[in-house]
């Protein structure tokens, strides 16, 4: 069983598998651009305070499992992570922009992982 982690007001251990897909599928996250968008998500990730697991970028669609306070929202994570990766596109590679119109597509996949057993209830 994993550690449990702690705030001011909780004691959690919530992890997320989230994963989410470019505008078209389109199959753009290879070399550079898949190196710098892992940058990009661990840079975002210390600063907004995410402990990530596991990341995995696809050409078409990225895997990432973290860990969270219970002081946010699933949607936001995702929200954040993908507003932030987003310029990407504008600023680091324009080439992307007659390609994708918006890099990321609107829908996302979360789900929660872990196991906690019946000693840790009782």
């Amino acid at each position: 069983m994993g550690t449990y982690r702690k705030n001011t007001g909780a004691v959690f251990s919530l992890q997320y598998h989230l994963v989410w897909c470019l505008k078209y599928r389109r199959p753009v996250l290879v070399s550079s651009i898949a190196d710098r968008l892992k940058a990009r998500l661990v840079e975002k990730a210390e600063a907004d305070g995410l402990a990530i697991q596991a990341l995995e970028i696809m050409p078409d669609h990225v895997h990432l499992f973290l860990e969270r306070d219970p002081m946010w929202a699933p949607a936001g994570i995702a929200a954040r992570l993908k507003g932030y990766t987003s310029h990407i596109r504008w600023n680091e590679f324009p080439h992307l922009r007659s390609r994708l119109p918006t890099l990321w597509s609107r829908s996302y996949s979360i789900g929660t992982i872990g196991h906690v057993s019946e000693e840790t209830v009782h």
